[in-house]
């Protein structure tokens, strides 16, 4: 048995007779005067960049503001753990007697604590040269603005890792 579906008329809507409705715009937002903020100092910074092995330190040393050392947002005595650490961090400014006249921002990434602690090296010894170009003799001197070119060497396949070979065994 197939039963029938019916569908519901729809009333035709009723029209208003003698008036016709006019479309209607949408109303336009009041105008908001926005108000100039003036633009925020620019700081001046000196900016280096310092490697060793994998680590890479971004060095930027500002002459204005709190005397402050800071290693990715933090203190560098919590950032670096050992004093011995600490020391190589701050070497290039102790050679150059500049421990409190800049305020120090480093972001460092990559390798272990002791290649981060002589990339910041590198880095702010880079960035005193460009503060002035009459420290880079003394600099230059101490080491700290060469680049160390020694990384790890690649594991070889057939080798446990760069050179040491698996256990010979007679039998």
């Amino acid at each position: 048995m197939i039963e029938k579906i019916s569908k519901k008329k729809r009333k035709p809507k009723e029209e208003k007779k003698g008036k016709v409705e006019k479309e209607k715009k949408p109303k336009k937002p009041a105008k908001v005067k926005i108000e100039k903020k003036p633009a925020p100092e620019i700081e001046r910074y000196f900016e280096a960049t310092g490697r060793r092995k994998t680590a890479v330190a971004r060095v930027r040393l500002f002459t204005r503001g709190e005397k402050l050392f800071l290693v990715n947002q933090k203190p560098y005595d919590l950032y670096l753990p050992s004093l011995e650490l600490q020391q190589i961090a701050q070497s290039a400014l102790e050679k150059m007697k500049c421990l409190d006249r800049f305020r120090i921002e480093v972001k460092v990434k990559g390798g272990g604590f002791h290649a981060q602690a002589e990339a910041v090296r590198h880095g702010i010894a880079r960035a005193l040269v460009i503060f002035n170009p009459d420290f880079r003799k003394r600099l230059k001197r101490a080491g700290f603005l060469t680049r160390d070119p020694r990384m790890r060497e690649r594991k070889k396949f057939g080798l446990k890792r760069a050179r040491r070979a698996p256990q010979w065994a007679k039998r």
